[in-house]
């Protein structure tokens, strides 16, 4: 069919913008990857700070720009294995299984040991908390007396392996309550059953430094309770999108997050001051780490930024210092691009 000369002019008419957006939109398509790309080499050269090895993980959750960073690795998860145990737990609580109001009695046996307060501040029994209080004591003070409740309480390791199946959370392992996670590091054989703090600390007392070092070599390398960067970047862009639990209750735990009194040196040791940051922190022998995500001012979105350091040599400060470069790179990354 031919067209007469006013229809090649119309046809040109319309030819001509559209050619000139494909110019427009093409180089800064082409520009995003290529900065997504510096920020990739910033981000490589910065977890060889950390005098191990760094997973890293950041995804702009406006964008969905995403940089992975050493993210074939298993890391040991540490205490950020208590962000998908409070998936589950309030999973537990939208089906009416559990209420936040539940008063939890807390036994000598449930007094464990490492971060937190409950196994060091209550001696003997009589103590009843909600399994709302037990839920901010996990993650803002990280105590391991309540994160062994709360995982009780929602329904144990199996369930939550569950629920990061049910929601294509791949390469992320719950397994172990933390007393056995930290009674493995260090070597302790439980027996099966309850063990209360005070009877962890006697048998710790008796171990030797020679089979306190071989646990330690020998649970670097165990997968169990370990995630890649990718596997937590996933599950916290899933609790912000609320593809998980309700809005009210993924703000909930988003809301508490932000209120973490532990790892201030980490992701948020470098940011402005007043940065909103809603993390979790996670230390155990050579392993140092924090999850987060952070808000960005002048509306430029928020990124969440995971940082996982294992068999590193350095003292804890130093590892921190090289998660706080990271937060910071990936801040003023989205911040000024």
């Amino acid at each position: 069919m031919k067209m007469d000369q006013r229809s090649k002019s119309k046809f040109c008419l319309i030819q001509i913008p559209l050619f000139l957006l494909l110019f427009v939109f093409q180089p800064a398509h082409i520009d995003a990857q290529k900065s997504l790309k510096s920020l990739k080499v910033e981000l490589t050269r910065l977890a060889d700070l950390s005098g191990g090895k760094m997973g890293i993980g950041v995804i702009h959750l406006e964008s969905n720009q995403k940089v992975y960073i050493n993210n074939k690795d298993r890391y040991p998860l540490a205490s950020t294995y208590k962000v998908p145990i409070a998936v589950q737990l309030l999973k537990r609580v939208e089906k009416g299984e559990k209420s936040l109001e539940d008063l939890l009695d807390v036994q000598p046996e449930d007094q464990h040991p490492g971060s937190g307060i409950i196994g060091n501040l209550f001696v003997t029994p009589g103590v009843k908390l909600s399994l709302r209080n037990q839920l901010e004591l996990m993650l803002i003070l990280s105590d391991n007396s309540a994160t062994d409740i709360c995982l009780t309480a929602a329904g144990g390791p199996d369930q939550v392996k569950d629920i990061l199946k049910k929601y294509n959370i791949q390469n992320m392992s719950i397994d172990r309550p933390t007393i056995g996670i930290i009674g493995d590091w260090l070597g302790l054989e439980l027996e099966g059953g309850a063990t209360s703090n005070k009877e962890f600390m006697e048998k710790y007392g008796n171990l030797s430094k020679e089979v306190m070092l071989e646990a330690s070599k020998k649970f670097g390398k165990d997968l169990r309770d370990t995630a890649t960067p990718q596997a937590m970047a996933e599950l916290l862009q899933k609790i912000w999108l609320n593809e998980i639990l309700t809005r009210e209750h993924s703000e909930l735990l988003i809301d508490i997050m932000s209120r973490c009194q532990t790892g201030e040196g980490r992701l948020k040791g470098l940011l402005p001051p007043g940065t909103y940051v809603a993390h979790k922190t996670g230390t155990i022998g050579a392993t140092t780490n924090d999850v987060g995500i952070i808000r960005l001012p002048q509306n430029k979105g928020n990124v969440i930024v995971v940082a996982f350091v294992k068999d590193s040599e350095l003292e804890i400060p130093a590892r921190e210092k090289a998660i706080a470069h990271v937060a910071r790179a990936a801040h003023d990354f989205f911040l000024f691009n």
